[in-house]
């Protein structure tokens, strides 16, 4: 009788790897409470927006609180500069925090306090509600930035590669320019500005920190989170390279953002604009025409567009301060709007240039390095400008800057022609 063999079945020379938890969650259902994607991503754009509203609202404010409550331009430059510290210090502290306990806890608390903030600018009545409501929104900016900046990139549509970045290179700018607008529309047309400005985005911003609740989440949560309290700026080892070579034009191009949000109005008020729509428009002008001239130039490679906003930076930092010399609005405006066509392209170029290098565990941790440098970049020289106003005039210290800017911008365009490729 012939021995009866059991047939052996054949393993495949190599077995898969088992999928990963983050590729797991991507294959689970849309579970019931959540938003798609496509809504989603919606969601964190407009969440980037409101963000930036929020930052540049408050400005036109500035001077008419000061009118009222009283106090020196040494005390409002110190306001400034207590946003930037505290926004810096949480960046520094929290900015990879949503890659290691998820984005949607971040976010909701992030809005929550953010619209804390707003409550305390809608009842400031004295000094120190107003750098307390200052030191808040810096708080939830530092919580915001990097974490709603890496949702959006999260949730691109798997159709649109490369949408995200070119939406977190627009969207800021015109969230800034929406801010500044609508809060100067305000006070020259409603005789309750404070209230219908801060008010409103406080309401807004509390809806939003519901919404967010019902985001997918994209960043599970795993072990680490407390090591990644401790302060620091990391860059990830993939996205070194790139963000090394964009270093240059991320400083020209906040310093510049700088020089126009802190000396912007009180130019445009010397050269003769006297309402506040009109001491807004350098904002307004600069983050706009950022905003229209990244949509436009959304096609172009990363290094052409760098390239481009680089060099307007200069060109339009230039021309602004022959115009203020020659006491020209007009020329003055019109130098703004060259100028803003090179802050927004030269952020766009930088974000496409970073955004693919990392994955969706380090993109927190990468979108804080950017903004600690930006702010840096945006927040030093501002605040050195606003000391040195009271000494050495508006004129001699909006040159001074100015001449600084436009030889930094320029230096970047060179370093971007003719030391890189790509």
């Amino acid at each position: 009788m012939a021995e009866r063999t059991t047939p052996t079945t054949l393993l495949p020379a190599t077995t898969p790897a088992a999928p990963s938890r983050r590729e797991r969650r991507a294959r689970r259902p849309h579970r019931p409470g959540r938003l798609g994607r496509g809504p989603a991503f919606t969601t964190a754009v407009g969440a980037v927006a409101a963000l930036m509203v929020g930052a540049s609202a408050p400005s036109p404010f500035y001077p008419v609180l000061q009118a009222q409550i009283g106090f020196s331009a040494g005390t409002m430059t110190t306001i400034f500069g207590v946003y930037a510290l505290t926004l810096l210090a949480t960046l520094l502290v929290t900015g990879s925090l949503s890659d290691h306990v998820g984005r949607r806890p971040v976010l909701a608390v992030g809005f929550v306090v953010l619209a804390v903030s707003m409550l305390g600018f809608w009842h400031a009545d004295d000094v120190t509600t107003l750098m307390v409501s200052r030191a808040v929104q810096g708080v939830a900016a530092g919580l915001l930035m990097s974490t709603v900046s890496a949702a959006a990139v999260d949730l691109e549509p798997p159709t649109r590669p490369g949408l995200a970045a070119t939406v977190n290179g627009v969207t800021p700018m015109v969230g800034l320019a929406a801010g500044a607008l609508a809060a100067g529309a305000a006070l020259d047309w409603s005789p309750s500005a404070l209230p219908v400005v801060f008010g409103t985005l406080t309401a807004a911003y509390l809806v939003l920190a519901l919404v967010t609740l019902a985001l997918p989440e994209t960043s599970p949560r795993h072990d680490g989170w407390l090591r990644s309290l401790r302060p620091q700026v990391g860059i990830p080892v993939s996205a070194r390279k790139a963000f090394n070579r964009s270093a240059p034009a991320l400083v020209a191009g906040w310093a510049t953002g700088g020089l126009y949000l802190s000396l912007g109005a009180p130019l445009v008020a010397s050269l003769g604009g006297r309402d506040h729509i009109a001491q807004g428009a350098a904002v307004t002008l600069l983050t706009g025409t950022g905003g229209l001239s990244s949509y436009l130039a959304r096609a172009r490679s990363a290094r052409a567009v760098t390239l481009y906003g680089t060099v307007m930076l200069a060109v339009g930092t230039a021309l602004t301060l022959v115009a203020m010399h020659l006491g020209s609005l007009v020329g003055f405006l019109l130098a703004v709007v060259v100028a803003g066509s090179g802050f927004g392209t030269s952020f766009l170029g930088i974000m496409r240039s970073v955004t693919p290098t990392v994955g969706p565990d380090q993109r927190g941790e990468l979108f804080s390095s950017v903004f600690v440098v930006s702010y840096l970049a945006f927040g030093l020289p501002a605040v050195a400008a606003g000391f040195a106003v009271p000494h050495l005039g508006l004129e001699t210290t909006a040159t001074v800057y100015g001449v600084v800017v436009a030889v930094l911008s320029a230096a970047a365009a060179l370093l971007r022609r003719f030391t890189t490729r790509d």
